[in-house]
């Protein structure tokens, strides 16, 4: 076997069993996927020639946790954190993976949001080490040769993203690659897809963030934003390098502009395994939290009025979940559409406006709305008071949008308001759980975007549900690897969002409590990937002509779960 520095060698069901190296000496101390620093045994130091490049003390994984979580208490920040996280997964994967694991809810804020926020917009001043790849102009007519000599070589997921909109933080340019690598450790941290596996992606066309182009630090192309035609062929010679280069890989769009978001995402899905989780994974996450809210209420989604303040990516991803999900229980998509309303900075989104492509699908008729009788009666207390809303959520990115005045006009409507106050990061939050709590005198069913403390009503503390994408996108990636989905199918998404509601414990559903621990994150990544997988089968997307797959029909479900446990990885050393 030829082997390029090192090449990982993989069991019956894509496991890691081992990897084969060509190195000696100090140069394994440098690739991260195998360096074990002090852990490297008296044995492997004298077959790899690793002796007098290591202090003579040999740590065991167990050891090195020990010390790293004691680094880790004594940085002052969160972002300070963030830093030692991923200097230490540039040295040392394994050991950076066994840190987080050791506690996932404490570490998932720190390695994703809200701290990735400020390490994106601190990128440039804070780059130490390249992760991934950077395309932009002056190379991406090079991407094909580009992606076919990365390090890793057997990519099953990339995260990609054009860095526009980045985490209600907006265009950074090329500073958004931190949301790339984040992701991926949640990939990792979830699902268990090793970290060779995993490639993140940053398509740099520029940035029209005037601060970054006036900061003479900055490490992006420094132009402004590819728009039009342009950007259409940029991306387009990206798709088709990536496809020729991984055919079988998943490709995770992240963080577009909302109309490239969606644009983006429709033009290529038939054309690369492909979803946008702005749009598809949140949508999932909410609609999990609203079935766990139907659970408390005993009542139906068809019961319920819908408002979703916040028309973009994720705001209409939601809505689109949502209607999937009312068709499924048996409504057609003129009444479940009905049913939805979609709110910008100019009110209630309706059919008369000048609209963005991927807002006419929940745009309603003004002539339907006689309350609006001028452009001042658009407002969302108004349409919350005269359209009965029952279940208000959030995706706007104001701080404090929704006032006592209109959590309680909602609680009007129903005995069990929902208000899902979903954006990130916190300061964006548009209403603070214990507010909610107090303003509804405990009625309201509340989940949030951002981790917040838990809530103290009446002598009793309630935990928050958080609605993290990282219940969903994790498992659906997996699902799909082990599957060999050849595309990513909406019903991926609705048997993910069932998967995590019914992680919900019954306990929790009588408090009132919408959304798993994040403590369950593996376990739910692994049922989510179970049921995804499931529903390839099932429509018949399974591949057979890729290493992991041979699943044609339903009878098959039993091999595949055992594929799915049997490939996750683990933070051990080999």
């Amino acid at each position: 076997m030829e082997i390029n520095h090192y090449e990982f060698e993989y069991g019956k069901y894509g496991e890691t069993n081992g990897v084969a190296i060509n190195l000696r000496g100090f140069d394994i101390l440098l690739f991260n996927n195998i360096c074990k620093g002090t852990a490297f045994t008296l044995e492997d130091r004298r077959k790899l020639k690793l002796f007098g490049y290591l202090p003579p003390r040999v740590k065991t994984l167990e050891e090195q946790v020990k010390s790293s979580l004691k680094i880790v208490e004594n940085k002052e920040t969160d972002i300070e954190k963030y830093i030692y996280i991923r200097s230490l997964f540039d040295r040392n994967v394994v050991l950076a993976h066994a840190v987080i694991a050791s506690d996932v809810t404490r570490f998932l804020p720190i390695i994703y949001t809200p701290t990735v926020g400020f390490a994106c917009q601190r990128y440039s001043a804070m780059f130490r080490r390249a992760n991934g790849i950077h395309f932009c102009p002056r190379n991406i007519d090079d991407a094909e040769f580009i992606l076919a000599h990365y390090t890793d070589k057997d990519i099953r997921v990339a995260v990609v993203t054009d860095n526009q909109g980045i985490l209600g933080i907006g265009d950074q340019g090329a500073g958004g690659i931190p949301i790339c690598l984040g992701k991926l450790m949640l990939y990792t941290q979830g699902a268990g897809i090793a970290p060779w596996h995993c490639l993140p992606i940053s398509l740099d066309l520029g940035t029209d963030n005037q601060e970054l182009l006036d900061d003479p630090n900055y490490l992006g192309w420094r132009e402004r934003r590819l728009t039009g035609g342009d950007y259409d062929r940029f991306v387009e010679k990206f798709v088709t390098a990536f496809k020729k280069v991984f055919p079988h890989a998943l490709c995770q769009w992240e963080d577009f502009s909302k109309q490239n978001a969606f644009s983006v995402r429709d033009k290529y899905i038939n054309q690369v395994i492909s979803f946008n989780d702005d749009i598809q994974g949140t949508g999932s996450i909410t609609l999990a939290g609203i079935l766990a809210a139907m659970k408390v209420k005993n009542e139906k989604m068809s019961d319920q009025v819908y408002l979703v303040n916040g028309a973009g990516a994720g705001g209409v991803g939601i809505a689109e979940q949502i209607r999937t999900e009312l068709m499924a229980q048996g409504m057609d998509e003129s009444s479940a559409t009905a049913r939805i309303f979609t709110m910008d900075s100019k009110g209630v989104v309706t059919g008369d406006r000048d609209l963005e492509p991927y807002k006419k699908a929940f745009a309603k008729d003004r002539s339907a709305l006689p309350w609006i009788k001028s452009k001042g009666d658009n407002t969302l207390l108004n349409v919350i008071k005269h359209e009965k809303i029952t279940v208000l959520i959030g995706t706007s990115g104001q701080n404090g949008c929704f006032t006592q005045q209109v959590v309680n006009a909602v609680g009007q409507n129903t005995l069990r308001p929902v208000v899902l106050p979903l954006s990130n990061p916190t300061s964006n939050s548009e209403a603070r759980p214990d507010d909610i709590y107090a303003w509804t005198e405990g009625r309201a069913l509340v989940a949030t975007g951002s981790p917040f403390d838990d809530v103290v009503h009446n002598g009793k503390s309630y935990r928050i549900g958080q609605m993290n994408n990282a219940f969903v996108f994790p498992g659906v990636g997996l699902g799909i690897v082990a599957s060999g989905a050849s595309e990513v199918l909406p019903e991926f998404f609705s048997a993910a969002a069932h998967a995590v509601a019914e992680f919900v414990s019954e306990a929790d559903i009588q408090d009132g409590i919408l959304c798993p621990p994040l403590d369950q994150l593996a376990e739910v990544s692994l049922e989510v990937a179970k049921r995804v997988g499931a529903e390839a089968i099932k429509a018949g997307v399974a591949r057979n002509d890729c290493a992991f797959s041979e699943f044609k029909h339903q009878g098959d479900e039993a091999r595949l779960f055992e594929l799915i446990e049997n490939m996750r990885w683990q933070p051990v050393y080999l």
